[in-house]
């Protein structure tokens, strides 16, 4: 019924520029550059200027401004990112998406809107 077209999220997660640790929480504005891992806590607002990788024991509380964004932690609040936002079968997200392309495992899950950008969207 469907024609499932298989998405390939080219993304190396194997380095990461900032890694906050499982035992870290944060409050406040967090900018940062490259590629991130969150695996602590964070409350407020999270602007990264690249990937984004939210670990299993991640809290987040913040709207998220990324390149791209995989969840397989928790989230709670909007999330805008220009390329693509993955949430894992571990993942949990409350909050509207505004993205290219959304990928969401089986038993993954979501709730809220999701607006989806076109490649002019993107561009501007």
């Amino acid at each position: 019924m469907f024609n499932k077209k298989e998405t390939k999220i080219d993304t190396d997660f194997d380095k990461f520029d900032t890694l906050i640790g499982l035992n870290t929480s944060f409050v406040g504005d967090l900018n940062a550059k490259g590629s991130i891992r969150l695996d602590g806590q964070i409350k407020g607002k999270v602007n990264v200027e690249g990937h984004l990788f939210i670990g299993e024991n991640a809290l987040v509380e913040a709207d998220i401004v990324t390149s791209s964004l995989i969840v397989s932690g928790k989230v709670t609040g909007n999330i805008e990112a220009q390329s693509f936002v993955r949430i894992t079968s571990n993942g949990k997200v409350k909050g509207d998406i505004t993205v290219k392309t959304l990928v969401i495992d089986e038993d993954a899950f979501f709730e809220g809107n999701c607006k989806m950008l076109n490649s002019t969207e993107v561009s501007e």
